[in-house]
């Protein structure tokens, strides 16, 4: 991060420490939530599991995207991403939910669960992020937006396998 940068963050109330914590936690939660998707589109079984699979790829491709934003991020303010998934297990805000069980509804229900708790975190990050840090904010926000869209994606597709 440029001297200026540093130095406009300074003048804020925001803490930087806790804010590149929260920024780590996340990272730990987009590395672990791309391994989840990824492991869980290999094997659904059940009605609708071409379409599952593939909704769960494209999830996991935009999961390790916003892992590398929040690592450039994390980088920025000279600090290392964490490395290691034992780390990302001890860090993390979400957890990871093994997809153990390939029934298609077990896999909606852990990834629904998933988005859930990252949509939580990044609407905390902005609110922390909010008037303090643009550049973060903008970045939660967009990650945000995601996320609710993968929440929603994931319903559509559960309410379209209920109703049958």
């Amino acid at each position: 991060m440029g001297q200026k940068s540093i130095e406009i963050l300074k003048q804020t109330s925001i803490n930087i420490e806790e804010l590149v914590e929260k920024l780590q936690k996340a990272y730990a939660d987009e590395c672990l939530s791309y391994i989840q998707y990824w492991e869980g589109a290999r094997f659904p079984v059940g009605l609708m599991r071409s379409k599952l699979s593939e909704e769960m790829q494209e999830h996991a491709e935009e999961e390790l995207k916003h892992a590398n934003w929040l690592a450039k991020r994390i980088i920025d303010f000279g600090v290392m991403p964490i490395v290691g998934p034992h780390e990302w297990l001890k860090r993390s805000n979400c957890g990871y939910q093994e997809p153990l069980d390939s029934d298609i509804m077990t896999l909606l229900e852990q990834n629904i669960s998933s988005e859930r708790c990252a949509i939580e975190v990044y609407k905390q990050l902005a609110d922390f992020t909010r008037g303090k840090d643009d550049i973060t904010y903008k970045l939660v926000i967009k990650i945000l937006e995601e996320e609710v869209e993968h929440e929603q994606d994931l319903e559509d597709i559960r309410n379209d396998i209920e109703r049958g």
